[in-house]
């Protein structure tokens, strides 16, 4: 079940669900819209290697727009922190940002009960597109989670306070250990 935008302002006044800044301007009929901050990674290689920590440069959004181009990955992050204790949070974008060509998350629109930070856009345009700091890129909704659980406490990207590139190295990393 999807909590609708009441229900949303309901668990954040009980603590369930927080999200930092809090604009009830924002707040949708089953969804929240959550901004894009003022910086972005962009990998510096042509080739992207699962297995190693890959080379990236923090390019910062002018007020006056920066044009993404085709072919490349970007990864941003949301202006707002968010953290749930018993709700799935998901992600989606916003339905006029799509009709620009632009998809916010390749893969990464699925959170887990109990993750807590700012959530990683892999922003990729069909064609040129220009954007702006602060813009309502993309909407948070929570599902209800049916059983027992236990939360997401820790992870590569668990109380993450910045834009985060891929650490899937890391799985690598601790696959070699448990062979040895």
């Amino acid at each position: 079940m999807i909590l609708s935008g009441l229900e949303i302002e309901r668990e954040i006044a009980r603590g369930n669900i927080v999200i930092t800044p809090y604009d009830r301007e924002r707040l949708n009929p089953n969804s929240y819209n959550l901004r894009l901050f003022d910086e972005m990674l962009v990998y510096d290689e042509e080739e992207l290697d699962m297995k190693k920590e890959n080379s990236y440069h923090v390019v910062k959004i002018p007020e006056s727009g920066l044009t993404l181009e085709p072919g490349r990955v970007y990864l941003g992050r949301t202006l707002e922190f968010t953290e749930t204790k018993n709700f799935v949070p998901m992600l989606e974008g916003r339905s006029s940002i799509g009709r620009l060509g632009l998809s916010i998350h390749i893969t990464a629109g699925f959170g887990d009960v109990g993750f807590r930070g700012y959530w990683t856009l892999e922003l990729h345009c069909i064609e040129p597109i220009r954007i702006y700091p602060f813009v309502e890129i993309c909407q948070i909704y929570y599902h209800t989670i049916q059983g027992d659980f236990e939360p997401y406490t820790s992870g590569k990207y668990q109380n993450n306070t910045g834009v985060q590139p891929s650490m899937m190295y890391l799985d690598f990393l601790k696959n070699a250990k448990r062979a040895q």
